[in-house]
């Protein structure tokens, strides 16, 4: 099995460069994206039933690491980071091209590829599908359960509001869901283990054999048009008088806001 793993900066650090458009992830503090965690949860799951080995991957900078050392942590039983300048920057489309060439050299006799549905710092969910399709293997989004037959798997997930139950052979790509899969807790003793460990392969475009010009930013077909922060301005009013007239004011002003949040018509009412 092969859980596809990512690292995103913490919900109050998104350091965006206003040139090129994208999150300057080395200068966060990251953290194992949530779905990935149920994914590697699953495997897991997996492994206790029916035996197997799990290759955690990522890709990005060096800090990266972190999250391969927490999967380490978790009971993975190797991890591949991909890590090179020519990668940074990379969009959907070119980061799940560049898991697939790692995948094809290090875990080509892959049964299984299990990834988040999504990432808190894009929520795209893209990745998942568009490595599936680089990896041409049949890809399943959003599953909520799944069950290890003898000659297939049996998925379970919700889809436009309807449960669908699936099967699919192996090799296959799923994209789990945060529903279920809760992530074990991990002792002290096995976050020692995995940062005293040197089970991590550092992967670079180079060893992809990759042309440069075909990964990152510069192979990326997305461009990043502007960038800003939503704002919300406000209008503050303040009703001065005795409480009577205070009411009578603010059903005069807001009477149709209101009566929208009622359900009724005021002037009717009385």
């Amino acid at each position: 099995m092969i859980v596809c793993l990512k690292q995103v900066p913490m919900a109050t650090e998104l350091p965006w460069d206003p040139k090129t458009g994208t999150l300057s992830r080395d200068r966060a503090e990251g953290m194992m994206n949530p779905a990935c965690k149920h994914a590697l949860e699953a495997a897991l799951m997996i492994r206790h039933q029916h035996g197997g080995h799990i290759t955690a991957i990522t890709m990005g900078p060096p800090m990266t690491e972190e999250i391969l050392r927490e999967a380490l942590a978790m009971g993975a039983d190797r991890c591949l980071m991909l890590s090179d300048k020519a990668m940074s920057g990379a969009d959907t489309f070119v980061t799940s091209y560049t898991l697939a060439r790692a995948i094809e050299i290090f875990c080509s006799d892959f049964d299984l590829v299990l990834c988040g549905c999504h990432t808190t710092d894009s929520e795209t969910a893209q990745v998942g599908p568009q490595l599936a399709e680089e990896l041409h293997i049949p890809g399943i989004a959003n599953v909520e359960h799944l069950e290890m037959n003898s000659d297939a798997i049996r998925i379970r997930r919700i889809s436009d509001s309807f449960l669908e139950v699936l099967e699919v052979d192996p090799p296959c790509l799923l994209t789990v869901s945060c529903q279920h899969f809760v992530p074990r807790y991990v002792p002290l003793a096995g976050l020692q283990d995995a940062f005293s460990g040197a089970n991590i392969l550092a992967v670079s475009a180079e060893d992809l054999g990759i042309d440069p010009r075909r990964i990152g930013l510069q192979g990326s077909p997305t461009r990043i048009v502007d960038i800003y922060t939503p704002r919300a301005d406000k209008e503050n009013i303040v009703l001065k008088g005795a409480p009577k007239k205070i009411v009578e004011e603010l059903f005069e002003r807001f009477e149709t806001k209101l009566g929208g949040i009622i359900r009724k018509d005021l002037n009717k009412e009385g």
